[in-house]
Formats: structure tokens, sequence, C-alpha cells
């Protein structure tokens, strides 16, 4: 049967009668109406004319040299069902006119022919042969997104259930990857995965799913097929899918900046629009350009790119292409992948949301488990800087006084011989004595101790000291970074001072910071040590208080002993380091301690 037997729109006719001279007359008044005719005086010429040439009606004589035209009904619909058939007979009763409606013919003429009566009745014939080919092809196209509904739906849920118990995002990926490239999927031949980075910053290569080579995409599937693999069974193994090497070394070398808004991939992710690229070109726009290193990277110039996004941001592509077959990907593939990707959007966003919160859950905990360890160091460490620094500034401003006293007592019993001034000397300069020693002995008492030193990475003593502040931060809404050096060589430091010179540091820049702002806590090394730099973005100092900052009781505050950067200056020391203290250039404090190795 030709190819174009189905075309609804065809008026060609075939005039089959054994008498010439009808013929003739037929194919005139048929061609005056601009309607293709062949004619044929036998059955073997008929059925060769619709062998290889496709006909819209068919005017046939029921009597032929070499059949019968009512025998020629039922074998024409059979081969060709969408070719009309009208029958002409000399005879006129009713019952041959019903016997051929009964085998299919869709109308009868007697002869003599009436041409008026033709043209009505091949016209009327014509109208309702496409009237009943766009009724079958509406039908055809209900049957079939009734399928792809079903189709989708049934993979819905299969992909659901695998969303729904997987977390990590990596499992997530690879799930989408296989809902899109299985055969009881989507069947692409290959798929991409690009998301945006944690900043927002660049869209980079994830996972990707697909062959090395054409020829190798059939034999993978027909092996998966001879196992019986079905979608359901694929995705029950999940975990052990291993991402081909070709199709992921080439997703990881896709990178594109955010800021590159004339970018194809960006511009999918940010206008939430699906692009279908054939042969390089965007169809329906053809002012979009197609990078060319996309275009080299993926080795393919046909591709849709369909964006994945939450409701409250975008979260970057989906890439799949026929790699194998160079198939143009239709409307309602691209539509199908839509659906899917809508899903799958949730399901990246629901894993992200789960790793953050497990993320948070476990900084709630090391937190609780921190403040339970250390809940009275920062109280301890500002009451013993507090009391030693007094005991020092009481002994200093005492100790003198109370020696004149105890030495003029004690060379003026040795001037005089009477009993009674002997007797008060004697006893002024033994209470001189006893608040010597008392003072010597209160500061001998909170004295801060030399450092009890272990080899310790600083890094795990700093996570721990900012953690003591996580609760301030959240209150005044400080948002804060931590930047760690690695690898970082062990210390050797005694912990709890270094936790509490941090956390001076640490309290003196939120007080810095009472209505918000920028906390970035960075360690670095150097041949010589380790650096840490604590920095605000508070009102500053001046250059006149940042020197006397470190003395013991300077303070700009109203409330405050101004102990705290004296003892982290103190605790920097008694490790063999230092602290500095400047203005930052846009704006704040930097409080840098250098520490040496060991």
């Amino acid at each position: 049967m030709p190819d174009t037997a189905v075309d609804p729109t065809s008026t060609r006719l075939l005039v089959v009668d054994d008498f010439e001279g009808l013929l003739a007359i037929l194919q005139a008044a048929l061609t005056q109406q601009d309607f293709p005719v062949l004619t044929t005086t036998s059955a073997a010429g008929a059925r060769d004319i619709l062998h290889h040439t496709p006909i819209a009606l068919i005017l046939l004589d029921i009597g032929l040299p070499d059949a019968s035209g009512m025998d020629l009904i039922g074998e024409f619909k059979t081969v060709y069902p969408d070719t009309a058939v009208v029958m002409l007979t000399a005879q006129t009763d009713l019952e041959t006119a019903l016997s051929c409606l009964r085998l299919g013919a869709d109308d009868f003429l007697a002869k003599p022919v009436d041409i008026d009566l033709l043209l009505a009745t091949v016209q009327r014939v014509l109208e309702k042969r496409l009237l009943r080919m766009e009724n079958r092809r509406y039908q055809r196209q209900l049957e079939l997104a009734n399928f792809r509904a079903r189709f989708l739906h049934e993979l819905v849920l299969e992909m659901n259930t695998v969303y729904l118990s997987a977390s990590e995002l990596d499992q997530v990926l690879q799930a989408i990857l296989v809902g899109i490239t299985a055969a009881e999927g989507l069947q692409f031949h290959r798929a991409f995965i690009a998301l945006f980075d944690d900043q927002h910053q660049e869209l980079s290569g994830c996972l990707a799913l697909g062959p090395d080579q054409r020829e190798d995409a059939g034999r993978i599937w027909r092996n998966l097929k001879e196992q019986n693999f079905t979608l359901r069974d694929i995705l029950a193994n999940i975990q052990q899918q291993q991402s081909d090497v070709a199709a992921n070394r080439i997703v990881r070398q896709l990178r594109v900046a955010s800021s590159a808004g004339d970018h194809l991939l960006i511009r999918a992710a940010q206008e939430r629009r699906c692009f279908n690229v054939v042969d390089g070109k965007v169809v329906g726009d053809e002012d979009s350009l197609v990078p060319p290193d996309l275009l080299a990277l993926l080795g393919e110039t046909s591709f849709v790119v369909v964006p994945l996004f939450a409701p409250t941001r975008s979260l970057g592509v989906l890439i799949a292409d026929h790699f194998v077959t160079h198939e143009p990907i239709n409307a309602e593939l691209l539509a199908d992948l839509q659906i899917f990707a809508a899903q799958a959007s949730l399901a990246i966003e629901h894993s992200r949301l789960y790793t953050s919160m497990q993320r948070k859950i476990g900084e709630l905990v090391a937190l609780a488990n921190e403040l339970e360890k250390n809940k009275d160091l920062l109280v301890k460490a500002e009451r013993t800087a507090a009391l030693g620094q007094m005991a020092s500034q009481l002994a200093h401003a005492l100790r003198n006084p109370i020696t004149s006293i105890g030495g003029t007592a004690r060379l003026l019993s040795r001037k005089t011989d009477n009993p009674e001034w002997l007797k008060f000397l004697n006893m002024m300069a033994k209470e001189a004595t006893r608040v010597e020693a008392t003072l010597n002995d209160i500061y001998t008492f909170v004295e801060h101790g030399p450092p009890q030193k272990q080899r310790q990475p600083l890094g795990s003593l700093v996570r721990k000291a900012l953690m003591l502040f996580y609760g301030t931060m959240q209150r005044q809404e400080i948002q804060h970074e931590l930047l760690l050096a690695a690898p970082e060589p062990d210390l050797a430091l005694d912990g709890d001072q270094i936790k509490e010179m941090l956390a001076h540091l640490l309290h003196n820049a939120m007080e810095a910071m009472p209505e918000g702002g920028q906390l970035t806590v960075t360690t670095s090394v150097d041949e010589n040590g380790m650096s840490i730099l604590v920095r605000d973005s508070g009102v500053g100092l001046a250059d006149a208080i940042l020197d006397r900052a470190t003395e013991p009781f300077f303070t700009t505050k109203t409330y405050g002993t101004g102990l705290g950067l004296a003892m982290a200056e103190r605790i920097a020391k008694d490790h063999g380091g230092s602290l500095a203290l400047a203005p930052h250039r846009g704006g704040g404090t930097d409080a840098r301690i250098f520490l040496p190795l060991p």
C-alpha cells in the first residue's frame, strides 16, 4: 500500500469500467471539476493502480470482464480502508444496491449516469471520507494522550517511591537520570543534570547517564531486557547503578557563571523556560544562540534543555538528547519531560532541605554538647581575668604603702625604748607583714596558671569556640563565615585557654555589632606557625583606642571590666604568640592571633 494512501485531503479518483466510451465521458466530466482521474477497464488494472498510486475514491462497475465488482468491494476495503467506493451498475433493483452497501460501498449510482448526480455524489462521499479519517485521527490522538497520561502517572508513582526513600542528593539525581533514559521511562538516550551552587554563583554539572558511543546504547538496553529488568527493578537497585564514565566526564566539564545571562542554560534556569535545539538552532526562537562550546562538549547538535526549579529559587537544568538515533524531540515528549522535571525539582529540593536540616541538627547537637562541656567557660574566664588583674593592681597599689608602713614601724621600734610605743610599733609591723602575705596569697590564688599544652589541631578549637556564640549570632542577626586552613599542623596548645582566648575575641566582636553584621573567622598556615583572624563589620576603633585596647581595665563601654582583650593577649603570649588589633578597610576591626609551630 502506498505511504500516502491515508492522506485525507487527496481527491484522486479511479474509474473502473469495461466500457471505454463511458470512461472517457466520466473522465472528462470529473477532470473539468479539477479532480485528478485515472481509468482502467479491468480488475487487474485497478489492483495495479491502487498498489502504486494513492486513490481517494473508486467509481467501480459491478460487471467487469475479469471479476465481479461486488467481490472487489471487500478486497479493496480490506487492503485500502481509507479509499471510498461508489458502485456503478446498469442494474437498478434495490436488492443489488443494498448488497453493495452491506459489502462496504459508500454509495451506489445507476447507469446511465447523471453527470450532475455523479459530481454531487463524489463530492459528498469525499467529504464523508475526510470526516471519517479526521475522526479516526482525533480518536488516535485521544488514545495516545490517554496512554501517555497513564504512562506518566505510572512513571511518577514509581519515581515518587524512590524519591521518598532516597535522602542523599546523588541517589535522587541517579533516580532522575534512570527515569529519563530507561526503556520503560522517557527513553532519552542521554541525560545530564547541572545545578547551581549554594551561593547561586555558578551552574555546574553534577551527574549524567548515557552510553559512551552510539553503538553501545542498543547493547546496554538489550542486556537489561534479556535480564528482564523493569524500571521498578532498576530503581529498586538504584544504589548499585554506576553512572557512565564518559557521560560524567562530559558533565563535570560543564560550568557556567550565573552572571552569564545570555547563555542558553542560564536563560533556561532563570526564565524557567524550555529550549528545543535542532541542528544547533533553537526551535521557534531564531534570536537565541546556542553556545558553540556547549555543542562541542555534548558532541550533539540536537537536544532539549528543561529548567529545574523550586517555588522560591532556580535549582538548575536538565539536558536530554537522542544521541543514538538523532530522532527529533517532538512537543509531546518535551511536555512529558517538563512534567517529569517538575517532580524531579521537588525531589531535589526535598533532598537539599533534608540535608540542610540534618546538618543543622548535627550543629545543634554539637552546640549542646559543647555548651554542656564549656557552660562555665565564659563566666570563669571573665571572673578569673577580673580577679587576677584586680589582684595585680591591688598588689601594685597597696604593696608599696604597706611596705613603707611596715618598714617605718620597724625602724621606729629600733629607735625607742618606750614600752608603750614599742607595743604599737611592733603591732603595726606585724600586721603590715600579714597584709603583704595576704596580697601575695590572693594574687597567687587567682593568677592565671601556665598553659597545659598538648599537641592538637587548632581548627577544631576555633569551631567549638564559635559554636558557643551560635545563639547570640542568631538573636543579633549576625551572619558568620568560618574558613579553616586545610591541611593544618598540630600545635602545642592548652585547649581550654585557647577557647577562652577566642571567647574573649568573639565576645568583643559580637558587642561591636549589636544590630547585626558579618563575622568572619579565618585560620591560615605559614612556615612559622598559624594565624587566627577574627574580623567583624562593627563600628571599629580609632587608632588611639586600639593602642590601649589590651591594657587591663581599659574599656570604651559603659559596662564591663575591660579585661577581655588583656586576657586574650596574655594567653597568646603564654603560648609564645601575639595578638594584634587593626582597623579593617571595609569597616570593623581585625583581631589577629599568631601561634608558633612547636
